[in-house]
């Protein structure tokens, strides 16, 4: 049986590259879900958890990336599409997905950036996230009083 941490896990990779997808292509929210939905590996990733994020992910967008431009030294069109992804969905889990403990969000985008992002971006990341978290999860964040590490 497949643990549920590894469906979700799988279900924000799928996420991630559908709105790297979604960013660069433009095409259809439709079309790249239901192609994501039919991909032959889809099976072991939680589907709802996946349909979530991206549904969510792509109608909040803009209030996901005011949230990030806090905390960037550069537009947020400017960075790495992946890392952006990637933001995007740990910043939605940290506003709205409280059963998701914000170490876990972070960590889990820190894994994604290390194997599909640029050298370093991982750093970047968990830098952005850690400071999201702390203003999100601000109560959260004080009683482990713990920096997610990026190693």
């Amino acid at each position: 049986m497949n643990h549920p941490a590894h469906a979700r896990a799988r279900a924000r990779r799928f996420a991630m590259q559908a709105l790297y997808q979604w960013d660069l292509s433009g095409t259809g929210l439709h079309d790249i879900r239901s192609q994501f939905l039919e991909a032959e590996d889809f099976e072991r990733a939680d589907k709802d958890y996946f349909i979530e994020l991206f549904n969510h992910v792509t109608k909040n967008v803009e209030s996901i990336d005011k949230n990030i431009s806090e905390y960037l030294d550069r537009p947020i069109g400017q960075l790495d599409p992946v890392e952006r992804a990637i933001l995007r969905i740990a910043t939605w889990e940290l506003m709205h997905l409280l059963d998701v403990p914000y170490r876990v969000a972070i960590n889990e985008a820190v894994q994604l950036c290390k194997k599909f992002g640029a050298e370093q971006g991982h750093t970047f990341v968990n830098g952005v996230l850690d400071k999201l978290a702390q203003q999100l999860r601000a109560s959260e964040y004080k009683k482990t009083g713990t920096r997610v590490s990026s190693q």
